[in-house]
């Protein structure tokens, strides 16, 4: 991981190709299983994977009490290469005031086969990117990495 006044980012090597990296980022049912870090529950609301599209998910430690993750909205989609999303903004570019403002830069580049999968926060100041840092960015963000990891090789 590396951090600046402003940006987390890690990094890590998938043994899948980026095709099914993509599948598991873009489709409900396999995104549902890797988002948030294992035992907490996943569930889409919304997936619109075009620019100006909403996204948001809910969290439940139990499975049924499902509670507000991320909402926010799609800026960018190249398919098997790059989504970029903001919570900063909701669906068709709504202003929005999220418990965190950031905005995420994921990454799919093919190496050999595999995919080097990288995932960047960008926060609108220090004490944001810090906030993101001390709630354990490294942790849950490498955590779902894993999880993807997981699940893109039973996809493979």
């Amino acid at each position: 991981m590396k951090s600046d006044n402003f940006k987390l980012t890690i990094s890590r090597i998938i043994k899948a190709p980026p095709s099914i990296v993509w599948k598991a980022w873009t489709e409900k049912e396999h995104f549902e299983q890797w988002w948030i870090p294992e035992p907490i529950k996943c569930k889409v609301v919304q997936m619109d994977m075009t620019p100006g599209g909403g996204f948001e998910t809910l969290m439940s430690e139990n499975g049924k009490d499902f509670q507000p993750h991320v909402e926010g909205c799609f800026l960018q989609i190249v398919p098997r290469e790059r989504i970029v999303f903001t919570t900063v903004l909701t669906e068709g570019w709504k202003p929005h005031e999220p418990w965190l403002s950031m905005t995420a830069i994921i990454t799919l580049e093919d190496v050999g086969g595999s995919t080097k999968y990288t995932a960047q926060a960008l926060h609108k100041n220090p004490e944001d990117n810090n906030k993101h840092l001390e709630m354990g960015f490294e942790e849950g963000w490498g955590a779902t990495i894993d999880q993807l990891e997981k699940l893109a090789m039973k996809l493979a």
